[in-house]
């Protein structure tokens, strides 16, 4: 984009510097939250049911199908200005999305089965699989692909996610989920990324992968990537583990915590501290109790926030590490260059949502902008499923970055089950109410 400024005779060209994705997603997502606020509130598509009766009635009625293709309508347009904006394939996006959106649509649809989602499954898991499937069987063809924007899909879903995660929230559990948080996030991270280089893996790889396993999984994974700008195809694979190694987790955890009588209370912050996004955590936790559920909900949430601030020290350290770019540019704006801008939007729409509006408008908007999110984010979970294929996640780097997960992952359980004992178990601080 150029700006031309004609004064005294003069003509100056002024060269913006290229819209980001980062920036995209923040516009869109913003704009997703401040349309929401106004009043713009469209019947988002009910995928709930429990018999034949209810799929043939309510998900495919004339009214909720008609809510499938608007807000299909609607996620497309936005998605395909952004695409026009980037200066990318539109035609080969608009091909795909449709395609893409009815993929993500059939996911939503199994989760939305009441005795699937008892037992703890959601649509991310659904999501993905479906994904995989296509990809490790007829592959994906290459008008689909166009469509496939993992990192797009989940930036935009990650402001919008903003406007959930509010800072009153965090209150509920004070500061004993706070404790809770910084001490998993930071001894799991070292230990992770640490066993990673032990296992020679590189610095890049070790450090989306300690991310996702000490912070929130995929969406620290992806603001990890964007801090240090790495490469988008480790990030799929980090992202991959992740989807593969939750879906057992959270069934299985559950059963420990009945089977061996570990209190609600401790069960709940063990599960916020450990599975990777707030609905694994409720769905997990309702297997419990409701204060198992609420409590992890609640450690979780202060676990999200550091997204963040994680997103800002990788900046840092990352830029320090790599001396040739701060020998080249001040390190100040290599920072700047280096953050990802999503993250911004995720901190401002909990800030204004958190302490500018009204509460009850808060709570009256909740509902839609957590559908919104959860269309955005199932986008991206089906094209992550699109863009794996088992055989790279056995042959990358002989597997070592698969084995330092997994050994992060037995740490973060067992480290965060320890803390969870002795910060909410009543050995050293009253036990917390969640009614």
């Amino acid at each position: 984009m150029t700006l031309t400024i004609e004064a005294a005779g003069a003509t100056t060209h002024r060269h913006w510097p290229p819209l980001s994705e980062d920036w995209l997603a923040v516009w869109l997502g913003g704009l997703s939250i401040a349309f929401v606020l106004a009043g713009v509130r469209p019947a988002l598509p009910a995928f709930v049911w429990t018999s034949a009766a209810d799929l043939t009635h309510t998900v495919f009625g004339p009214r909720n199908l008609a809510s499938v293709l608007v807000a299909g309508a609607v996620l497309g347009i936005l998605a395909s200005a952004g695409v026009l904006l980037l200066k990318e394939s539109f035609a080969r996006f608009v091909v795909g999305f449709p395609v893409l959106y009815a993929l993500t649509c059939v996911a939503l649809l199994i989760a939305g089965n009441t005795t699937i989602s008892a037992w703890g499954f959601e649509y991310v898991i659904f999501a993905f699989l479906i994904g995989l499937t296509i990809s490790n069987s007829v592959g994906v063809p290459s008008w689909l692909n166009g469509a496939v924007r993992t990192e797009y899909y989940i930036k935009i879903g990650m402001v919008i996610l903003g406007a959930s995660i509010l800072f009153g929230d965090l209150l509920q559990a004070g500061l004993l989920g706070i404790a809770q948080a910084l001490l998993v996030v930071t001894a799991v991270w070292f230990v992770c990324f640490k066993l990673a280089r032990r296992l020679r893996v590189d610095d890049e790889f070790a450090t989306m992968l300690a991310a996702a396993v000490s912070i929130c999984g995929v969406s620290a994974a992806i603001a990890a990537c964007g801090a240090i700008q790495g490469d988008r195809k480790k990030l799929s694979y980090v992202t991959s583990l992740v989807l593969l190694v939750a879906a057992p987790m959270m069934v299985i955890m559950p059963h420990i915590v009945r089977t061996f009588g570990i209190p609600d209370v401790v069960g709940g912050a063990w599960l916020g501290g450990t599975l990777d996004t707030s609905a694994s955590v409720v769905a997990a936790g309702e297997m419990i109790s409701d204060s198992a559920r609420d409590v992890g909900v609640v450690v979780k949430l202060s676990q999200n926030v550091l997204i963040g601030v994680a997103a800002f020290l990788l900046t840092i350290w990352w830029t320090v590490k790599d001396r040739s770019a701060i020998r080249q540019r001040s390190g100040a704006r290599v920072i700047w260059e280096r953050f990802p801008k999503f993250v911004l939007g995720f901190i401002a729409a909990s800030f204004v949502l958190s302490f500018l509006i009204d509460q009850a408008q808060v709570a009256e908007t909740k509902g839609l902008l957590t559908g919104l999110r959860t269309l955005w984010f199932a986008l991206a979970f089906t094209s992550i499923g699109l863009e794996t294929r088992f055989a790279d996640l056995v042959t990358a780097q002989g597997g070592r970055p698969a084995l330092a997960f997994l050994g992060g992952q037995a740490f973060n359980v067992l480290w965060t089950l320890l803390l969870a004992y002795v910060l909410f178990g009543g050995m050293f601080f009253d036990v917390p109410a969640f009614d």
